[in-house]
């Protein structure tokens, strides 16, 4: 390609997938080819304490590093640790370890690390979680139609099978129910047994034809033994409304082991088989949000789901402060992703109002930015779109934003359709709904104003924002 006068922001270049190598890590010096790819190897061997990271490291990390992991543990973290191997030999993949100490600084650093293992120093001090922080931000347990599945949109819902991953991410959007507890956080346990849970959720899909598409998630369905997650998948094949299934799992990234097992491959392969003879779509949503974690191994696992059978399989990424919230890094991944593993990118997800996350938020402002400088590099069909998944609405393109007070940082969306707790709300279609950037992003006035209000007890200042929701609407209508 020849240069062009200035050069352009961004450079396209190939580059191939690597494998890091593990036995640069004391803990892994031993470790076989044959281990590394073998699932049940990986799981046996996650890291879920700080112990079995300073195992794994050695001296090459400073004792800072572990403390500062300890705090965060102890004080701010809303996930338990999990990070399988696959995920922690991505992490400082570039950097050679010397002497002691030596990879501390690299580790503080690494994108990946940043969300797998948050530190109490990466976190916000003066707004660590904003306000309007809560649990279950988008408030998915109050659209369960049974328990564990969300209706949500009219015609597709999200069936939430288990409540457990491979590996956890700090910044996980149901940090409510998924995973072990913390001491910030008591998860919430599903009430019935597991069989009846599911048959619940037959049932309901059954009595719904509105019903077309369903997300088979959790947790992760890599968690699901494969016989049993085959079943609830054949039995969801039998319902004649239901055109669409995508299996959720970032572990095709964290642990791509698992589905290049033989069974699981053979289960997915007569599960697509059904798929295809009822003319149903079956797709994989995967979780990748730095180019660095996909390598050969992922690729290998995407290459087996296609060839037993899945449709299409498609990155949902979390678009984050000090991991991926700018251009280089963005397009990047998204052509390793194209490039390297035939993966499509299609959503950068902008980071959840869940506690202790500010660090990681972007403002809205910034996310039609980086949207903006998405365009024209990706074919059209493989560029993403990064969406806001507004409470009460749902995902939203950054640019529909309705309103947008930038100096406060409050976005105003409105929606198209009610969601399965609206049924009888006449203005559910006609108000403003409120989304909140950052406030450390936001202009001094701005941030003077959260001080006063952001004091205020939760009925207090919904009033305050529900009265200027309401005054935007009116002169939005009126123009």
């Amino acid at each position: 390609m020849p240069e062009i006068a200035g050069g352009q922001p961004y450079r396209y270049r190939h580059v191939e997938l690597v494998e890091p190598d593990w036995r640069r890590f004391p803990g892994w010096r031993d470790v076989s080819a044959a281990d590394w790819e073998s699932a049940q190897w990986q799981r046996s061997h996650c890291v879920k304490t700080v112990q079995q990271l300073k195992d794994l490291l050695g001296d090459l990390v400073d004792d800072r590093f572990y403390a500062d992991l300890e705090r965060d543990q102890a004080e701010r973290a809303t996930m338990s640790m999990l990070v399988p191997p696959q995920m922690l030999n991505t992490m400082m993949s570039g950097v050679q370890a010397g002497g002691a100490g030596s990879l501390t600084e690299a580790l503080y650093a690494d994108p990946v690390r940043r969300y797998m293992l948050p530190v109490f120093s990466d976190r916000r001090t003066d707004w660590p979680s904003h306000p309007h922080a809560t649990r279950d931000s988008l408030h998915e347990h109050d659209m369960w139609a049974a328990e564990g599945l969300t209706h949500r949109y009219p015609t597709k819902v999200l069936a939430e099978l288990l409540p457990t991953c491979p590996q956890y991410c700090g910044h996980c959007t149901r940090m409510d129910l998924v995973g072990n507890s913390t001491p910030q956080v008591t998860k919430l346990k599903f009430a019935a047994k597991p069989n009846d849970r599911l048959d619940a959720m037959l049932d309901y899909l059954r009595g719904t034809p509105e019903v077309r598409d369903v997300v088979v998630s959790g947790g992760d369905v890599a968690n699901m033994p494969i016989a049993r997650l085959e079943d609830f998948l054949t039995k969801l094949l039998e319902i004649e409304n239901i055109r669409d299934i995508r299996l959720a799992t970032k572990a095709l990234m964290g642990l791509p082991q698992h589905w290049l097992q033989d069974d699981v491959r053979a289960g997915i392969e007569r599960v697509a088989t059904l798929a295809r003879s009822r003319n149903v779509s079956l797709a994989i949503h995967t979780h990748v949000n730095h180019a660095s974690s996909v390598t050969p191994l992922v690729a290998r696992a995407t290459a087996a789901m296609f060839e037993a059978g899945v449709r299409d399989v498609r990155n949902q990424g979390v678009l984050m402060e000090g991991v991926n919230a700018d251009q280089h890094t963005l397009l990047d991944l998204c052509f390793a992703l194209l490039d390297g593993a035939g993966v499509m990118p299609y959503y950068f997800y902008m980071c959840d109002l869940i506690p202790y996350s500010e660090h990681w938020r972007v403002s809205v402002a910034k996310a039609q930015r980086l949207q903006h400088d998405l365009m024209g590099y990706l074919p059209g069909f493989a560029t993403p779109r990064i969406v806001c998944d507004v409470p009460f609405v749902g995902k939203r393109w950054v640019h529909q934003v309705a309103e947008y007070d930038a100096e406060r940082g409050i976005s105003y969306w409105t929606k198209n359709y009610r969601t399965s707790i609206e049924a009888a709300d006449a203005d559910a279609l006609t108000r403003f709904y409120e989304y909140y950037d950052p406030i450390h992003t936001l202009p001094e006035a701005g941030q003077d104003w959260w001080r006063t209000h952001g004091s205020l007890d939760e009925t207090a200042l919904k009033a305050a924002e529900m009265a200027e929701a309401s005054r935007r609407l009116a002169a939005l209508q009126a123009h």
